[in-house]
């Protein structure tokens, strides 16, 4: 009886294991893929929305409290243009998309006014990264946002 040798007796290899051969790193690289970019866009994205969303609240309580402690109307109409245009070059937001609304609680009467209770809107909306402007798509990939603050105004305000 002759020995054996291990190694030239195993069966050959079929066709059908050459043909698998190789394919799991294709396919990691294909799944890899597949799941990355949405993973890597989405990041992307909510960084954007989240950035824009803080300069948008900065920009309502900045307004707000410039607002509540300027000496008269007409400085405070200046000094809420000033913080928006600077919170707008600070934050990248659009100015074009970004718009302030000023009210007073109670109702009624001039805004500001002596008393009252402020209420800033900031209202803005963050286009969605790699939107095309094909079909009108970047106007369509828009999020809104909103942040408001709220200030009390001095009961002597206007009087200084």
């Amino acid at each position: 009886m002759h020995p054996r040798n291990r190694s030239t007796d195993s069966p050959a290899p079929s066709a059908s294991d050459d043909a698998e051969r190789g394919s799991a790193a294709l396919e990691f690289i294909l799944v890899g893929l597949v799941l990355l970019v949405p993973l890597v866009y989405l990041i992307l994205a909510l960084g954007l929305i989240q950035g824009q969303a803080l300069g948008a609240e900065a920009g309502a309580r900045h307004a707000a409290r410039a607002i509540a402690t300027a000496a008269d109307a007409e400085q405070a109409r200046d000094r809420a243009d000033r913080i928006v245009a600077s919170i707008v070059d600070e934050y990248g937001l659009d100015p074009d998309a970004v718009t302030l609304s000023v009210a007073c609680r109670p109702a009624g009467g001039a805004c500001p006014r002596p008393g009252a209770t402020l209420v800033v809107t900031l209202r803005t909306s963050v286009v969605l990264p790699l939107a095309p402007p094909v079909l009108g798509l970047d106007r369509l990939a828009r999020i809104p946002l909103e942040a408001t603050a709220v200030h009390k105004v001095s009961r002597f305000w206007g009087t200084q």
